[in-house]
């Protein structure tokens, strides 16, 4: 495996660009490329997490929300999937499904190594699908453990697959636990602390030169709510694993529903408050 140590975060602004022109090119192969971006010394800015904590609705502690580092890291991955050696272009890809392992509590003041790689390319239904893994290590653990580990799984349209379509069952009915209003700057406030700035996610007129009536919440940002209403519940090693079904179009009233699947245990799901379509499916696990 080729590594690239990197001694900065790259910058957005730039890769940006480089994914738009990346658009105008075909699929370039079924490969993937054999690469992973190291960033060393990475630390947490208690501005930025607490900004981070507010957009989601996470209390403010000294421990990182695990679905914090993933804005960590997802500079990284936007370089890995924007190298002219990555078999598909970033535009068009639909992140179908995340999957974070919080291996201990990570804490503000520690010093991280983050590393990314993209894996297990495998078909789909509706075309080709594979692994963005991201991990964060101490800096201080010669173990070489992550502490946190992140699968984000992207999907490709497009192709006959071969594979069985997947089966889609109801978890549970929309009886809701909650019911929250989704305000319709989400998708820009999330963006101002995760750095993605994908069009689809910031403005109704933006949104709908990519085929959306108007602005969509961010995945990762439904997670993260979910993830906030179970706060104080939670054991201190977990792992919680997402499905990502009907965007949530904004601005939104959406129902959370959760059950106990035993001891530690919960599944979870997010729906149109007034319609039995699902946003987003999940299950958490000690």
């Amino acid at each position: 495996m080729t590594v690239k140590e990197l001694t900065s975060s790259p910058s957005l602004a730039t890769l940006y660009p480089k994914a738009a022109l990346g658009g105008l090119r075909k699929t370039t192969g079924d490969t993937l490329p054999d690469t992973e971006y190291v960033r060393g010394g990475v630390i947490v800015d208690p501005a930025h997490l607490a900004a981070y904590d507010h957009v989601c609705g996470f209390r403010l502690t000294d421990e990182l929300p695990a679905t914090y580092p993933h804005v960590l890291a997802f500079p990284l991955q936007m370089a890995l999937m924007t190298e002219p050696d990555f078999p598909f272009p970033l535009l068009g890809m639909v992140h179908v499904a995340n999957r974070i392992t919080q291996h201990r509590p990570v804490r503000l003041d520690e010093r991280f190594t983050l590393r990314v790689r993209a894996e297990n390319l495998r078909p789909h239904d509706k075309g080709t699908q594979f692994d963005v893994v991201s991990e964060l290590l101490p800096e201080l653990d010669a173990t070489d453990t992550p502490v946190w580990t992140d699968v984000s799984t992207y999907l490709r349209r497009g192709g006959e697959s071969g594979s069985s379509p997947e089966k889609r069952t109801e978890l549970a009915p929309p009886s809701p636990s909650a019911v929250w209003t989704v305000p319709g700057d989400v998708g820009r406030r999330y963006a101002q602390v995760s750095g993605d700035r994908n069009p689809i996610h910031l403005h109704r007129l933006t949104a709908r030169a990519f085929g959306f009536r108007s602005a969509i919440a961010h995945g990762m940002w439904t997670k993260a709510r979910c993830l906030a209403a179970f706060e104080g519940r939670l054991p201190d090693a977990y792992t919680v694993d997402v499905r990502f079904q009907v965007p949530v179009f904004l601005p939104a009233k959406v129902a959370f529903t959760t059950w106990s699947t035993g001891e530690d245990g919960w599944s979870f799901e997010l729906w149109h408050a007034r319609k039995p379509k699902p946003h987003l499916r999940g299950t958490i696990t000690a």
